[in-house]
């Protein structure tokens, strides 16, 4: 894993392309602190940081020239398929200079060109790859969108990097915020690809490539969609037995977990004693090599701590197993730093255990760690999905007028009672977020189940009034969309909750110390099986991932991860009415608080209602407070800047 960065731009000199992709490049030295390179020419510079797994010599230094001399590549990522693929370059007579996957890319490119290379590949990624023949740049960002790549076209340059922060290092390019981008951050917390925080700037979207030279628009396709991929489930669905099905299961994954295991640094796993990481780490101990484990225990609330359970699972594996604390104080003294780890503003909160997570990992000495990210999306494991169902087979029958009665009588309760009465029933409708979760699904009698799983995803309601009356970018979700409800659910949160918050969000917070996180379960043959599946195999006596709890039961006796399940999330409510009351209110009261994008007297009464407890406000609050925070931070490093480099937004 890496972290990339460049420029093309015909005007510039050979000196200062030089400089300007140096002074990106160094803007991602936490993504690659093992190696640093530039390369450029005339019109063109392409930067990387080098965090090295295979081959840490110097053979897998980049950026890194094509046999030929055509093609030149700087890459992040790992090709899990990559001795396939170079056994297939060997017998075409082509000898290798080391053994890393990035020499094995680039001569795929140089014999097949960029979308043949893609077609032949399997892994996670994002990079760059320049024809020097052509003078063309080619971006390409992996299916799902584990690794991220912004860019940014203006007159005859374009930019690219792993982060924003790369961009705006380079000298005299300064954007402003996208006004549209801020209202989807405050209904959905995160910014839908492919827009981005910055006016101007755009995420590459998963499964896309784009071409460019100057003189021309930048012209993205696809090379692969997950809706080609639903269509095909669907046209030929799963039809053998459940042991078959089970079978042909372990079998992916336990050939996806073998290919991602492959590094010459250490390895380890997070294992949170969840049925997705559990069965990852069940399969790498069956393949002979029980890891060293890593897991969050929140120390000074047990009702968000799994770290027992996940203690125990370990145990039965056999594996080196490490608890990390995630006391209060740690957390806290991690929320002002949240703008330069996340680069973009993401309100999840569960990005505060997940960087001291991998922080610890790091520390452990551990290089790369495999997750169980994509394991809810593929099986329908969201509690969501489980509400919405449940809705739609009991209360879409009900006539609407009795509904909207019984709606009405719901949000008349005071939340204190709300609470009561959703400590008293079960999941998943219970819980400690149950009175929110009751009080969305109340103010959604009168529709349908999509319409509730639509409601459960919004953060703010009101996120266009409080961004001034700006509407938010567009977003799959309010697509228009065939296939049965949980089918449309599924998908909808692999297109975009899955890679612009919960993949952004691990990413993020493992490169910001080094570590590189891979994600099996999203292996190719995987994600196709899964959408084969009949609905009876992915959910089944009112639980999902049936089909990945009979294949953990395999190897872990289901008494150790038959449990109801937990959000990986601190106690944000009580947290903004206690030990971030101070911070949440110097930030959204201050006399200059939104930046005149958002409408301060809506975010007050908010927080005063948040405050006082008459409503619990805490999932919209919070992404008010990650932009705001964001926004000064911002400001800061662009009046930095500018005390170094003056200029604005032209070359």
């Amino acid at each position: 894993m890496c972290g990339i960065a460049g420029l093309v731009d015909p005007r510039l000199s050979p000196e200062r392309l030089a400089r300007f992709a140096a002074a990106m490049t160094d803007a991602l030295a936490h993504r690659g602190p093992d190696g640093r390179g530039v390369w450029h020419e005339d019109g063109v510079a392409l930067g990387h940081r080098r965090l090295a797994i295979l081959d840490v010599s110097a053979a897998g230094a980049q950026p890194m020239r094509s046999r030929d001399g055509r093609w030149v590549v700087t890459y992040n990522g790992e090709l899990y398929d990559a001795a396939d693929r170079r056994r297939h370059l060997s017998d075409g007579g082509h000898t290798f200079a080391g053994t890393s996957d990035t020499e094995v890319l680039v001569e795929l490119i140089a014999r097949h060109g960029v979308a043949a290379a893609l077609d032949r590949v399997e892994g996670i990624f994002a990079f760059a790859a320049y024809d020097r023949h052509e003078r063309r740049l080619w971006l390409a960002r992996d299916r799902i969108g584990v690794k991220p790549l912004f860019y940014a076209h203006y007159g005859e340059r374009l930019l690219f990097g792993s982060t924003l922060s790369a961009l705006t290092a380079c000298p005299k390019f300064a954007p402003g915020i996208d006004p549209a981008a801020v209202s989807s951050l405050l209904r959905h917390g995160y910014v839908p690809a492919p827009g981005s925080i910055l006016s101007g700037v755009r995420k590459l979207a998963p499964g896309f490539l784009l071409c460019w030279r100057p003189g021309e628009a930048p012209r993205t396709s696809a090379y692969w969609r997950l809706d080609d991929v639903v269509r095909a489930g669907r046209a030929d669905p799963f039809r053998g037995s459940d042991e078959a099905a089970v079978e042909r299961l372990e079998v992916l994954l336990a050939a996806a977990v073998r290919r991602q295991m492959a590094s010459d640094v250490p390895l380890g796993a997070f294992l949170s004693g969840g049925i997705d990481s559990s069965t990852v780490v069940a399969l790498m101990a069956a393949h002979g090599q029980a890891p060293k484990t890593f897991a969050a225990g929140f120390t000074d609330d047990p009702r968000f701590d799994e770290s027992d359970a996940a203690a125990r699972v370990a145990q039965h594996l056999g594996t080196d197993h490490t608890t990390i604390p995630v006391r209060e104080a740690d957390a806290l003294a991690l929320v002002a730093h949240l703008p330069e780890i996340y680069d973009e503003p993401l309100a999840d909160p569960s990005g505060l255990p997940t960087h001291l997570l991998c922080a610890a990992t790091r520390r452990a000495g551990i290089t790369v760690a495999l997750s169980g990210d994509g394991g809810d999306e593929l099986f329908a494991g969201y509690d969501r999905y489980a509400l919405a169902l449940r809705f739609a087979a009991r209360a879409e029958p009900v006539p609407p007028p009795l509904r909207r009665l019984a709606a009405g009588a719901v949000l008349a309760l005071p939340h204190g009672a709300l609470a009561i009465l959703g400590r008293a029933l079960p999941r998943p409708w219970g819980g400690p977020d149950a009175a929110d979760r009751l009080r969305k699904a109340a103010a959604q009698l009168s529709g349908d189940g999509f319409g509730l799983y639509a409601r459960l995803l919004t953060l703010n309601p009101a996120a266009e009034a409080l961004a001034r009356g700006v509407p938010g970018l567009a977003h799959p979700l309010d697509e228009e969309a065939d296939g049965a409800l949980l089918e449309r659910m599924r998908r909808l949160d692999t297109l975009s909750y899955l890679p612009d918050d919960v993949l952004a969000k691990v990413d993020r917070a493992s490169m910001a110390v080094g570590l590189e996180a891979r994600v099996p379960l999203l292996d190719r043959d995987v994600v196709a099986f899964a959408w084969s599946l009949p609905e009876p195999l992915l959910r089944r006596d009112g639980k999902g991932k049936w089909l990945m709890r009979r294949v953990l039961a395999r190897h872990v006796p289901p008494a150790l991860f038959e449990r109801p399940k937990q959000g990986f999330a601190p106690p944000l409510a009580a947290w903004l009415r206690g030990p971030l009351r101070a911070y949440a209110n110097d930030l959204l009261r201050a006399p200059d608080a939104g930046g005149g994008f958002l409408d301060t007297g809506l975010v007050r009464a908010m927080l005063d209602e948040h405050l006082s407890g008459r409503r619990n406000h805490a999932v919209g609050l919070w992404p008010l407070v990650t932009f705001e925070a964001w926004r000064l931070a911002q400001g800061r490093r662009a009046r930095h800047s500018a005390g170094e480099t003056p200029g604005g937004a032209s070359a």
